[in-house]
């Protein structure tokens, strides 16, 4: 599928309108509904084979963060065979008590894959709690930044934030 049309799909299946308090505290009378693509399995498909080629070399594991992230990280993973980590916002408080689930990714090389990033908050948060359990976290990869400014917040965390798509994107997409 051609970017632009996937631009499109993206923006109609999940482009929604009203009032919507973000992660960020922000509201905003537009919402990209993630759920409505990462559920959509031709969508998801289709998205995943565009994100892989966005991966860093040298990428290891896939730390989808919870819960968008999971969806994609699983996709792109079922796709190049690169392993995937189910990345919980905290450790749960029973059974293993892990932060993330999937094999052992001590030492090795980690990508966030996030579904929309806003300010880039819980991202900064998970990253930070990876490197405490010994990966190396350097890089992210989303499917749609909404601001401008997460990749200022994100790189001031020592994070490189790489979109498939902008905001601004999928709006004059819409738009054609």
């Amino acid at each position: 599928m051609e970017r632009k049309d996937l631009a499109q799909k993206i923006y109609f299946t999940s482009h929604i309108t009203g009032e919507f308090l973000l992660r960020s505290g922000k509201i905003s009378n537009e919402y990209f509904d993630k759920y409505l693509f990462e559920s959509d399995p031709n969508l998801l498909s289709e998205i995943s084979s565009q994100l892989i080629p966005l991966l860093p070399k040298g990428t290891e594991f896939l730390a989808g963060l919870e819960m968008g992230g999971i969806p994609l990280a699983t996709a792109i993973s079922l796709k190049n065979g690169m392993p995937a980590l189910f990345v919980r916002k905290k450790a749960k408080e029973y059974g293993t008590r892990k932060l993330a689930e999937g094999k052992e990714f001590f030492g090795k090389n980690l990508c966030i894959i996030e579904d929309v990033v806003t300010t880039g908050g819980q991202i900064i948060e998970s990253a930070n709690q990876l490197r405490k359990l010994g990966a190396k976290v350097e890089n992210v990869i989303c499917v749609i930044v909404r601001e401008d400014a997460a990749f200022e917040k994100l790189q001031s965390a020592g994070l490189k934030l790489t979109p498939l798509f902008s905001m601004k994107e999928l709006k004059e997409a819409a738009n054609e």
